[in-house]
């Protein structure tokens, strides 16, 4: 799945245009003749592994240089007149925040501290113009339903979003976080004073005691008590202390309510609005909120059961690829939370084939980050690999901005051993969670290798 994606990408990739606002390419999904933010955001996020084949900045950029006066960023563009596309149901055009943590991902892929400086005011700008628009007195943002891209979940009269304002609390920790790169102190004290603004807010307002998570709002203030994914949000956020954050993690793992076998559908099994994937993400299973929450259980020490909800996804996108051996299948923006395959499209919404910028997240970055358990950072030099246990697996070539490594484990006479390669020099962190072995080595140039009963 990792390569095939990387070749579907090919099929689609437009070079780049040198004197055009593309001139490291881009992609989109189908004939839209648009590019879209939230298509873009989740893209970068997974091109950050293509060694700039496929660049992760261009389309990134593209929106950049689109910014008003008014800090404001449309979600849509028409790659033709270069114009901004607005729908009735969006008329601002306002989309999920996700720029700060895409901007951060970035920093630690590829390494580029001069690119943080330079894109901190328009991110600032940005943020300005939807904190001017749809934040309200209370504190909370509210925005149009479309901008939280939960497709044709019920939101029931929600006025104040679960999941926009904790994405807004996304936005202002790594905002916060960029600030410490940057040694930016009074840029990291202000974000870190409205993340910690609007974290108080979604605890002491949405957050349910008696059900033990949190809800949507409606313009009264009162909790609307329809359960979604959107609810995640905030472990991405790091919204819920440890308690909090232990009952979420506990329905995450209740097959009555989001445990299914394919995890996590949008509406939980207990909720009156599921209906087993027959219904577009009125149950499905989509595999960007399985990123989300992935990463977000990873905040929260999970790294165990996020490994194994992103395996057990995996093979329901390859047994719906491949249902059997005389017939080919497809990838999907949604699939089924109890049998393979996609599922049903709704009313006024479609299912969509090979949706690569959410596909990519899955087949690319999880299989990287969360399945073989690799975490890296550019700057501080720095390879982290996480193994539950003693297994076979590992990556070879993978490129890192002009350095390829190679880091596989297998076992021999001499027992398991842990071989790497590499162009340069690079600090290598391995951890064995049940052989209870952690290990931090100066991994040189070349060939090498380290027994695991030696640690």
């Amino acid at each position: 799945m990792y390569d095939r994606t990387w070749v579907w990408l090919d099929e689609i990739w437009h070079p780049g245009e040198k004197d055009g606002l593309f001139p490291e390419g881009y992609f989109t999904h189908g004939d839209s003749g648009t590019l879209n933010l939230f298509d873009v955001s989740l893209s970068s996020l997974f091109l950050v592994y293509s060694n700039q084949a496929y660049s992760p900045y261009s389309m990134i950029d593209f929106f950049y240089s689109m910014q008003q006066e008014n800090g404001q960023i449309a979600e849509s563009y028409d790659i033709e007149t270069k114009q901004p596309v607005f729908t009735s149901d969006n008329p601002l055009g306002v989309s999920l925040p996700l720029l700060s943590y895409v901007e951060y991902v970035f920093f630690h892929k590829i390494g580029n501290k001069k690119r943080l400086k330079d894109v901190v005011p328009v991110l600032e700008k940005y943020f300005l113009w939807i904190q001017e628009n749809f934040r309200k007195e209370n504190g909370l943002y509210s925005v149009p339903y479309s901008a939280t891209h939960m497709g044709n979940l019920e939101r029931e009269g929600a006025v104040y979003t679960v999941d926009y304002n904790a994405a807004i609390a996304v936005f202002a920790l790594y905002m916060s976080n960029i600030g410490d790169i940057l040694n930016d102190k009074e840029l990291a004290f202000r974000y870190k004073r409205i993340y910690f603004s609007v974290k108080t807010r979604i605890n002491s307002m949405m957050w349910d005691e008696e059900d033990r998570f949190y809800y949507d709002l409606d313009g009264e203030g009162n909790r609307i008590k329809n359960k979604h994914l959107g609810c995640y949000w905030t472990l991405l956020a790091e919204v819920p202390n440890d308690e909090y954050a232990a009952f979420l993690i506990d329905q995450l793992k209740d097959d009555k309510e989001f445990g299914t076998e394919n995890p996590f559908p949008v509406v939980p099994v207990s909720s009156k609005n599921y209906a087993a994937g027959r219904n577009g993400y009125c149950g499905g299973v989509v595999p960007f909120l399985t990123y989300m929450v992935v990463k977000g259980l990873m905040n929260y020490g999970a790294f165990v059961f996020a490994r194994e909800c992103t395996i057990r996804h995996m093979y329901f996108i390859l047994d719906t690829l491949h249902p059997d051996a005389e017939k080919q299948g497809n990838a999907w923006e949604i699939y089924k939370p109890d049998s393979e395959g996609p599922a049903g499209s709704a009313d006024g919404f479609v299912n969509r084939e090979r949706y690569l910028p959410m596909l990519g997240l899955v087949t690319i970055t999880l299989v990287i980050e969360n399945i073989i358990g690799l975490e890296i950072s550019l700057p501080h030099k720095t390879v982290y690999w996480t193994m539950p246990s003693l297994e076979e697996m590992g990556i070879e070539d993978l490129s890192l901005k002009k350095n390829s490594i190679t880091i596989l484990s297998n076992k021999n006479v001499r027992g398991w051993e842990i071989r790497l390669e590499s162009e340069k020099l690079y600090y290598f962190t391995i951890e064995i969670l049940d052989e209870g072995k952690k290990k931090t080595l100066p991994i040189p140039s070349g060939k090498c290798s380290m027994l695991i009963d030696k640690l």
